[in-house]
């Protein structure tokens, strides 16, 4: 950072006066602060690094109070630096204004496969941190373990169960799986079984695996109750909501088996509780029967958390969960984006996969083309019955799909964005980010959310920039 850029930041921090996803700030006016650690792990942590100034007195009105000694200051920064894993290496500015000393410490974000970063006098489990908003949060055992399993490669999805016998397994549909693995294939025609098992991830180690649990099991949920959908209809538009009657539930079920099996039943149950209207083609006039969602879009969501879902020991005790709410499905489960996928790449790129083994059983049983076309296809349905797109939403290891509907595209469109602008004026009292404003919309896209949401406030005169003659700054802030 130049010291002219500090200058502005400066000038920033008194105009709006809070921290930000990306800025932290530390008083420093009579010595180096003894606890960077945790803010040192959560900048190093995501993608965009983050900044910490040193001598702004936070507590004090965000006075601007200098350091203490900007030579000694920067050493000790460096020095609580070098107790990071792996080592943080901050570029460090030095500003002198009204004859007060100020210190920037960039922090880089590092590389996914090295993270998490953490304090080495804590370790990792306890040491490493993420940012929420303006707060460094402790990382959860599966956040860190999450990291590993992707730089590690572990295949949660082949692990050994050893509790899981032949006997119970509907062999049946192992035989048939067996044949459409062999079929085009001559060479594994020729293993023998026991061995082909093995090859195939059927088994480890004579032990059948979760996988073929997962596909083959007479009744997976006798090793893995949890590994199952909790599938409810609620009244209104959050969990927690009374329907008419005083009832919590307007539908609910555990819906239990193997995935296929899962997959059905969690299809038979949306259908049964969404709507069917009759709409008229305004050109040809023919009646045409609509449901509230697309059939295909619910199923490639429902059957997208089945197959990418976590399964590792972390997160077997959770289920996946399909809720109704009177606007809108939502579908989540465990297990956050794996790999280096961003949520605003989901459907454009060819991501890393989770669960290779049961995606490619899966295929082969064809339940799944896996050619990675069912958020593209959840998107093209979804157009096709003029309803909103998908959304997708990543919480602290629960990845979740949102489906809208509308009762009437002109009223509900109205009525949501009227209440949207003010709920997000509201929100915009504090300077936010534009990665701040999309988590607060819900929406995957920070384009998406400034496009649609903000640039018409700015154009009302409602929303301003921190930076007007830099719309596309990176530091830029939005307030009301």
């Amino acid at each position: 950072m130049l010291t002219e850029e500090l200058e502005e930041l400066l000038k920033e921090i008194q105009k709006y006066q809070c921290e930000t996803q990306n800025l932290e700030l530390k008083s420093a006016n009579r010595g180096c602060p003894k606890r960077l650690f945790d803010t040192l792990s959560s900048f190093s942590n995501q993608d965009e690094g983050g900044i910490i100034v040193f001598g702004i007195d936070e507590e004090n009105g965000f006075e601007e109070a200098g350091v203490y000694d900007a030579q000694d200051l920067q050493k000790r920064i460096n020095a609580q630096c070098l107790q990071m894993e792996p080592v943080v290496r901050p570029l460090l500015t030095v500003l002198e204004k009204n004859g007060k000393s100020f210190v920037s410490a960039e922090i880089p974000g590092i590389d996914l496969a090295e993270r998490p970063c953490y304090y080495k006098g804590t370790g990792r489990i306890k040491g490493s941190y993420i940012r929420i908003g303006d707060s460094d949060e402790p990382m959860t055992e599966y956040e860190i373990y999450s990291y590993e399993a992707f730089r590690k490669k572990y295949q949660d999805d082949i692990r050994e169960i050893p509790r899981a016998t032949f006997s119970a397994m509907n062999l049946n549909s192992l035989e048939e799986y067996v044949k459409k693995l062999k079929m085009g294939k001559p060479n594994l025609s020729n293993i023998p079984e026991e061995d082909l098992y093995e090859l195939m991830s059927i088994t480890r180690n004579r032990i059948p695996t979760l996988a073929s649990v997962l596909l083959f099991s007479l009744y997976p949920q006798a090793y893995f109750p949890q590994l199952c959908i909790h599938a409810v209809v609620v009244p209104g538009k959050e969990i927690g909501g009374i329907g008419d009657m005083g009832e919590r539930f307007l539908d609910n079920k555990r819906i239990e088996g193997d995935i296929m099996t899962m997959l059905d039943e969690t299809m038979q149950f949306v259908k049964k509780n969404m709507r069917t209207k009759t709409i008229i083609d305004e050109t040809t006039g023919r009646r045409v029967d609509q449901t509230d969602y697309p059939v295909i879009a619910v199923r490639e969501a429902v059957l997208n958390a089945l197959v990418h879902r976590d399964y590792s020991i972390h997160t077997e005790g959770m289920p996946i969960q399909v809720i109704m709410y009177e606007d809108r499905m939502e579908i989540r489960n465990p297990g956050g984006i794996y790999g280096r996928m961003q949520l605003n790449q989901l459907g454009m790129v060819q991501p890393d996969t989770r669960n290779p083994v049961l995606v490619t059983a899966l295929e082969v049983l064809g339940v799944t083309e896996n050619r990675y076309s069912g958020i593209p296809t959840m998107r093209r349905t979804m157009k096709e019955y003029q309803l909103p797109a998908p959304e997708f939403a990543e919480e602290r290891g629960t990845f979740v799909v949102r489906l809208y509907k509308h009762k009437n595209k002109y009223e509900d469109t109205l009525l949501r964005d009227m209440d949207e602008t003010k709920n997000l004026l509201i929100f915009c009292k504090t300077p936010r980010t534009r990665k701040e404003i999309a988590g607060f919309l819900g929406l995957t896209s920070t384009t998406y959310a400034i496009q649609k949401y903000v640039n018409p406030l700015i154009e009302r005169g409602l929303i301003h920039l921190s930076i007007p003659e830099k719309p596309s700054s990176s530091r830029q802030l939005y307030y009301t």
